[in-house]
């Protein structure tokens, strides 16, 4: 294998990473505030770029953006209060099926909205020829988009958890949901908050790796089986893991390539989900203790 070969399995593996990282911070964001697992945050994603695609030809792509987040982040909002806020101590198992369920409500209200065409956003700088030579590897400027728009979402998660009153309040909640009650934090809104953010930040991710992935009604179910074998690797609830686990994902993906078929590429994901699963479930950084769904 070549060092340009090298470099460029590299950077594919590291692309694919951080876009499973995206999803895996999404799987995090709610399990903290609630214990939920949701397994509906794929079809965040492709809401988010299927929205983005349909009000593109109409506004300017930065406000078709901007409005399809903001419309997800709503449905994150309708499903907490629609569904999650009326189930009364659901159970871990309870919760599993109401977010699978939800997953194929989703998709199939997209496929009706949407039919099954492959569609994808126009590519933010240059087009599907344009490439970057780094090093005698190529790659497309949109993976630029990909890395910047990723890095960023980490960044801002990282302040608003520390820094704002928000975050801090959803970190009481994840820690001990009774404590946070007792201290007057809305814990519904809460769950709540928790709901839109992952929505609008699968919408975001939706949006930037559209033009690379493209996107479809289905899209989302893989999306969400890597994110969640992600979020197990890295350790649920802790978003560095995501980040860590992604990447070692994403690369394992890549070098798969070179030594087996790429039909198997969408076995590695499940296959490490497995390994973890019976060595160690906590996660590469993951608390040991078992963590009981939270009663919101």
């Amino acid at each position: 294998m070549s060092f340009e070969q090298l470099l460029q399995y590299l950077l594919s593996g590291v692309t694919n990473g951080s876009i499973y990282a995206i999803v895996a911070i999404g799987f995090n964001i709610i399990y903290n505030t609630t214990g939920i697992i949701n397994f509906a945050q794929g079809e965040f994603l492709m809401l988010g770029g299927m929205t983005a695609i349909s009000l593109s030809p109409y506004v300017p792509l930065p406000l078709a953006i901007l409005i399809a987040v903001i419309i997800t982040a709503m449905v994150g909002a309708v499903v907490d209060f629609l569904i999650i806020r009326r189930l009364k101590k659901p159970t871990v198992l309870n919760m599993v099926i109401v977010t699978i369920g939800l997953s194929i409500i989703i998709r199939e209200i997209a496929l009706h909205l949407w039919d099954e065409k492959v569609r994808s956003l126009p590519y933010f700088t240059g087009n599907e020829v344009t490439s970057i030579n780094i090093l005698g590897a190529y790659i497309s400027p949109q993976v630029l988009w990909v890395l910047g728009v990723s890095a960023v979402i980490v960044i801002f998660l990282g302040v608003f958890f520390k820094f704002t009153l928000t975050g801090r309040s959803m970190r009481a909640c994840a820690s001990n949901i009774t404590a946070a009650r007792l201290c007057g934090i809305n814990t519904r809104n809460m769950v709540t908050i928790s709901f839109m953010l992952s929505a609008a930040i699968g919408a975001l991710a939706g949006c930037v790796i559209s033009p690379i992935t493209q996107t479809q009604y289905d899209c989302g179910t893989s999306l969400a089986i890597k994110g969640f074998a992600v979020a197990i690797l890295g350790g649920l609830g802790n978003s560095t893991g995501a980040i860590i686990g992604g990447i070692t994902i994403g690369l394992l993906e890549a070098f798969s390539i070179s030594v087996l078929p790429l039909a198997y590429k969408d076995a590695i994901a499940i296959s490490i989900l497995l390994i973890i699963l019976f060595l160690r479930p906590s996660g590469l950084l993951g608390k040991k203790e078992a963590v009981e769904l939270k009663e919101f």
